[in-house]
C-alpha cells in the first residue's frame, strides 16, 4: 500500500471534499455517475498526498503539464507577487509580465518565431493557429493526422483524430485526417522504420494531391503523438512533411502543447529534427498549469501578414499577468536549474534503459517508445500478433485488465497515465533517478497483473 509521510489523514475533509464534488462539479470526459473522484490534499515536487494521508509518485504529471513537479517554489513566489502588484489587466494594454513571457518564449523557440500569441490553453492556441494559417494563405482546408489530440473545443476536436471526436461531429468545416506513422501498427505495411516514414510520406503527398494543394492552409501534427501513444517519428519524417509543405505553400503548425517545454528533451520537439515551423501551439508545461495559460508563437511571415490587417480574434484573459508570471518564473527555472537537460539525461539513461529491462521480463510488454520523459509501454496480449492488452477505444468489462493494472499501480503509491492498451511514463522533467526508480519497482509488480492476460506463445 502507498505511504503515509509527509502530511496527517484529515478523513473529514476529505469525505467533505467529496461529497461537494458529487453534489455540484461536472466533470470532463465522464458518465457523471460512474466516477468517484480522490480528493486531493497537497503535493510536492514528484508528489502528491490524499486526504487518508497517502502518498502518489505522479508518472503522469497530472495531465502531462507539471513539467516542474507540484509546487515550485519559484512559480509559486512569482504568482503570489504578482497577484500583488496586478491581479489583472485587459490585453489591449502592455504588461511588463506578458512582455517578458512572450520574448523569453520567442528566445526558446526555433528559427524565426519571435511573435508570441496568448490564450488560456492549448485548445484555443489550435484554433487560432488554423485560423491565422487560413488567413494568411487565403486557402479554407486542414490536414490532421489520425491518432492525434488537439483539444475539445469546437474547432480542436474537429482536427482529433481520435474517438473524442465522434460525439461532436459534424465539426469544423475543411478537416481532412491522413495516417501519420506508426512502425508497430503500420497502416502501410512496413516492417522497417525507413519504410515506415517514406510510405507515410508518399500517402501525405497523395492526400494532398488528391484535395488539391490550393485549397489546403495548414498541416497541423503533433511532433511526438501525445495521448494517442507517444508515437515518436521516424527520423526524415518531420523533415520530410516540412518540405511537402515547401512546395505546396501549406503551413505547418507543430501542436507542442504536450511536447513542448522540455517534455522531449528539448525546449520543443521539433528541435530534435531541425524543424522549423510556421506556427508553434503550446500550453501546459510553459508554465507547468499552475494558472491557465497557451499561446501560438508566430512566424515572421505570419506576423507580417498581420501588421498592416487587424486579426479577427482575442480572447479576455490573453496574456493574464498571473499567467505570464508564472511563465518567466518557470522558463528562468528551466534555464537555472538545467530542466531540459534533465529531462534528455532522464530519457537516455534511466527511464529508456528501466524501460527495455521491464520489457525483457514483462511478455505484455509490447514495445518500449520514448524520448525524455515522455514514454509508453503498449500491452499486448500476444507479442506475435500484437493483439492489444484491450480492444482500441474498449469500454465496460472490456477495459478489465488495463482497469486492474491501474488500480494496482495506484496501491504501490504509484499514479499512472493510462490510455487504451498502454500506460504512459510521463513524470515530471526535474524528477530524480532515484524517484523514476521507485516508480519503476511499482511498474514492474503492477505488470504482473497485464502478465496474467497474456496469451501469446
Amino acid at each position: 500500500m502507498t505511504s503515509t509521510t509527509h502530511i496527517p489523514a484529515d478523513l473529514a475533509t476529505g469525505a467533505e471534499v467529496r461529497r461537494l464534488d458529487r453534489a455540484h462539479v461536472f466533470h470532463s470526459w465522464s458518465a457523471q455517475g460512474q466516477i468517484d473522484p480522490l480528493p486531493i490534499a497537497s503535493g510536492r515536487g514528484s508528489y502528491f498526498w490524499d486526504y487518508e494521508g497517502n502518498r502518489y509518485l505522479d508518472f503522469s504529471s497530472q495531465l502531462v503539464n507539471l513539467n516542474m513537479g507540484h509546487q515550485h517554489p519559484a512559480i509559486v513566489a512569482a504568482i503570489q507577487e504578482q497577484a500583488g502588484k496586478l491581479a489583472t489587466i485587459a490585453p489591449p494594454f502592455a504588461n511588463d509580465a506578458r512582455s517578458e513571457a512572450a520574448r523569453l518564449i520567442a528566445e526558446v523557440a526555433p528559427g524565426d518565431l519571435n511573435t508570441v500569441f496568448f490564450t488560456n490553453g492549448g485548445a484555443e492556441a489550435n484554433e487560432n493557429a488554423v485560423r491565422m494559417a487560413r488567413l494568411s494563405t487565403g486557402r479554407h482546408k486542414v490536414m490532421a493526422a489520425y491518432r492525434s489530440y488537439h483539444g475539445s473545443t469546437a474547432g480542436a476536436i474537429s482536427l482529433t483524430g481520435d474517438p473524442r471526436r465522434w460525439p461532436s461531429e459534424p465539426g469544423m468545416a475543411g478537416v481532412v485526417h491522413y495516417w501519420g506513422p506508426y512502425l508497430y501498427r503500420s497502416p502501410f505495411s512496413a516492417i522497417t522504420e525507413q519504410e515506415e516514414c517514406a510510405r507515410a510520406l508518399a500517402h501525405l503527398r497523395d492526400t494532398i494531391t488528391v484535395e488539391g494543394p490550393q485549397t489546403i492552409a495548414a498541416i497541423i501534427l503533433e511532433p511526438v503523438v501525445g495521448t494517442n501513444g507517444i508515437l515518436v517519428p521516424p527520423a526524415n519524417y518531420l523533415a520530410g512533411v516540412r518540405a511537402l509543405c515547401d512546395e505546396f505553400g501549406i503551413m505547418l503548425i507543430a501542436d507542442e502543447v504536450m511536447a513542448g517545454f522540455g517534455r522531449c528533451g528539448e525546449w520543443f520537439a521539433v528541435d530534435r529534427w531541425n524543424v522549423t515551423p510556421d506556427l508553434i501551439t503550446f500550453a501546459k508545461g510553459v508554465n507547468s498549469g499552475y494558472v491557465p495559460l497557451g499561446g501560438v508563437i508566430i512566424s515572421d511571415a505570419i506576423a507580417e501578414y498581420f501588421r498592416d490587417r487587424p486579426f479577427p480574434g482575442g480572447l479576455t484573459y490573453s496574456g493574464h499577468p498571473l499567467a505570464c508570471a508564472s511563465a518567466v518564473a518557470s522558463i528562468n527555472a528551466f534555464h537555472e536549474e538545467r530542466i531540459v537537460e534533465n529531462a534528455r539525461s532522464l530519457g537516455e539513461d534511466t527511464i529508456g534503459p528501466a524501460l527495455r529491462d521491464l520489457a525483457r521480463r514483462h511478455p505484455s510488454v509490447g514495445e518500449v517508445r520514448g524520448l525524455g520523459v515522455f514514454w509508453a509501454l503498449e500491452l499486448v496480449r500476444d507479442r506475435g500478433t500484437h493483439e492489444p492488452l484491450v480492444p482500441f477505444n474498449a469500454a465496460g468489462e472490456a477495459t478489465k485488465p488495463m482497469s486492474e493494472f491501474a488500480a494496482e499501480c495506484k496501491n504501490r503509491g504509484l499514479w499512472p497515465f493510462t490510455h487504451f492498451n498502454r500506460t504512459h511514463i510521463v513524470p515530471p522533467c526535474n524528477t530524480s533517478p532515484e524517484e523514476i526508480g521507485e516508480g519503476i519497482e511499482a511498474l514492474d509488480e503492477a505488470l504482473a497483473v497485464a502478465d496474467r492476460y497474456y496469451t501469446g506463445a
